[in-house]
C-alpha cells in the first residue's frame, strides 16, 4: 500500500500489542483497505487458540469441513447489523459477530453509523473478554478476546477538513457525527489515528520499501518478548495476559512504569490532555509495545511521546 505510513505504522503498534486502534479520515483515504491488511501481519493462532476459536465457529454452524481453523478471524459486520447480531443472541443463544472474531479482528466500518445501543453494548465484552448472551431460556458467556479496530469519516458528509470539497456546515456536522461515539468507548481504543486522503503524487510513488513478510517479523518478534514476560504472572480471577493491551493494574505497572524522563512527560500530558485513568493506562500499554518494537527493556521518553501521539482528546471536549 501506498503512502500513509503514519496509519501503516499504529497498524504495526496495534498489531504488536494487541492494541484496540480507531482511523478518523475522509472516503477513500484507504482505512478498510488498512483494516483488512491486520490479519496478515498478525501471528498464526496457536494449537489451543485454534481449537477454542474452531469451537466457536462450530457452534454457529460455519465450521464446515470439521477441520480446525489455523488464520486469525476477521470478521466486518455491515453497520446495519442489530445488538444481537454483534454481541450474540437469538432464540438458541447463538454467538455474535464479536465472540466469532475471538482471538482475531473485529472491524466496524463507518462506526458512528452503528446504533449507539449496540455500540454501548462492546464495552463490557472489551474489557472482560466475554460476551454475557443472557435470555429468558438460556444465559450463556462466550469467549471475545479480540483486537477492535473501528474506522470513521470526520463528519457526515466526510469532507470536514478538505478546502476543495468543502463541507457546508463545519464544524458542527464533524462536532455532531463524532459525538455518536461515547467517551467511555472512545477511551477504550488504545490507539487513535488520522489517515488523510490520498494525493496523487503518493499513488506515483515507488511500492513500500517494506513487504508484509518483514513488518510480521517483527511484530513476531515483539509478541514473542510479550508471551515470555507474562508466562507465570497470571493475576488470580483475572483473564491470561500475553499482549500488552492485556495487562491491567499492578501487573501493567511492573512492567511499564517509564524512566524518570518519560514518567514527567506522561504526567505532564495527562493533565493538559485530561487523560482519564483508563486513558493513563492506554498510553502505557502502548508505549511498552513500543519499547518492545524498539528491543528496550525500559519504557523511555521516547516511547511515551510515540504512544500521546496515537491518543485524541475525546468527541466534544
Amino acid at each position: 500500500m501506498k503512502g500513509q505510513e503514519t496509519a501503516k505504522r499504529a497498524l504495526e503498534i496495534a498489531a504488536a500489542g494487541g492494541h484496540n486502534l480507531l482511523m478518523l479520515g475522509p472516503p477513500g483515504s484507504g482505512k478498510s483497505m488498512l483494516a483488512a491488511r491486520l490479519p496478515g501481519i498478525l501471528p498464526p493462532l496457536s494449537a489451543a487458540e485454534a481449537l477454542e476459536v474452531s469451537m466457536i465457529h462450530s457452534v454457529s454452524g460455519l465450521l464446515s469441513d470439521g477441520g480446525l481453523l489455523r488464520q486469525r478471524p476477521f470478521r466486518d459486520p455491515h453497520h446495519s447489523a442489530s445488538l444481537p447480531a454483534l454481541v450474540g443472541g437469538g432464540v438458541r443463544a447463538k454467538p455474535g459477530e464479536i465472540s466469532l472474531a475471538h482471538k482475531g479482528v473485529l472491524f466496524l466500518d463507518e462506526l458512528p453509523e452503528f446504533a449507539r445501543s449496540t455500540l454501548e453494548a462492546l464495552r463490557q465484552p472489551l474489557e472482560s473478554g466475554r460476551a454475557v448472551v443472557a435470555r429468558a431460556n438460556a444465559h450463556v458467556t462466550y469467549p471475545a478476546d479480540i483486537q477492535l479496530v473501528a474506522a470513521m469519516n470526520p463528519c457526515k458528509c466526510g469532507y470536514l477538513d478538505d478546502l476543495t470539497m468543502g463541507c457546508g456546515r463545519a464544524p458542527k456536522c464533524g462536532q455532531d457525527y463524532q459525538s455518536r461515539i461515547s467517551g467511555p468507548l472512545f477511551d477504550r481504543i488504545d490507539l487513535h489515528v488520522e489517515v488523510p486522503a490520498v494525493q496523487a503524487a503518493d499513488l506515483s510513488l515507488p511500492p513500500a520499501r517494506e513487504d508484509s513478510a518483514t513488518i510480521r517479523a517483527r511484530v513476531a518478534a515483539a509478541r514473542a518478548v510479550q508471551a515470555e514476560r507474562y508466562t507465570g504472572l497470571k493475576v488470580e480471577g483475572e483473564r491470561p495476559v500475553s499482549v500488552n493491551a492485556r495487562a491491567e493494574g499492578a501487573l501493567l505497572d511492573k512492567v511499564a512504569t517509564p524512566d524518570a524522563g518519560g514518567q514527567s512527560l506522561l504526567s505532564d500530558a495527562a493533565t493538559r490532555m485530561q487523560l482519564t485513568a483508563r486513558g493513563y493506562h492506554r498510553v502505557l500499554k502502548v508505549a511498552r509495545t513500543l519499547a518492545d518494537l524498539d528491543g528496550s527493556d525500559c519504557v523511555r521518553r521516547l516511547h511515551v511521546a510515540e504512544a500521546l501521539s496515537y491518543r485524541r482528546l475525546a468527541p466534544g471536549r
